[in-house]
């Protein structure tokens, strides 16, 4: 039962967070961005057969590329995603296509990890994939909020060489009427 839990799981997450990852989101600081990660991990950690009882080396060895891919794959799609901030200072984010692309390559890598564990005979449960998930919302989520940090900073939107023209009291009337920046990708 837990394997058609953690499953279901999966696919709702999966289908939430790129659905919503197309769309323009605004990126909250202080935000818990950690806690869903944190849940699935902890799902993922409590089912006893995230390692093959029988293969233990080999089904460690299948978990250790899993999270591999795992952390390339959220550091990726982070690194494609576009961020640009609007002229009232808020950060926003949109999924690239260069996102959508890194995340294809990161499922088509888990199916050939899938299939040689498979040839090889390794039973493999679904916490894995499971953890797997986990650790890419963790990793891109925490690349966006530091990204985000340096196009917005603690103290406002971050100004741009020569907003400072007119003097320190000027550089705040500066930064506000300055045009919403986007980053390239």
């Amino acid at each position: 039962m837990p394997g058609l839990v953690n499953a279901l799981v999966i696919v709702a997450v999966a289908a939430l967070v790129i659905t919503r990852q197309f769309a323009a989101r605004r990126i909250d600081d202080d935000r818990r961005w950690w806690l869903l990660p944190a849940i699935l991990t902890v799902m993922a950690v409590r089912s006893p057969g995230i390692l093959d009882a029988q293969h233990r080396a080999a089904s460690a060895c299948l978990l250790a590329a899993e999270l591999l891919i795992a952390v390339a794959t959220g550091a990726g799609w982070a690194w494609t995603t576009r961020i640009w901030v609007e002229a009232d200072g808020a950060v926003w984010s949109r999924t690239t296509r260069a996102g959508a692309a890194v995340w294809a390559g990161g499922i088509a890598l888990r199916l050939s990890l899938f299939g040689l564990g498979t040839a090889l005979g390794i039973h493999q449960d679904s916490s894995a994939l499971l953890l797997a998930l986990a650790l890419t919302l963790l990793v891109r989520s925490g690349i966006l909020v530091l990204r985000a940090g340096t196009v917005h900073g603690a103290d406002g939107p971050a100004t741009a060489y020569g907003d400072r023209t007119a003097g320190w009291a000027g550089a705040a009337d500066a930064a506000a009427t300055r045009p919403a920046r986007k980053e390239r990708v």
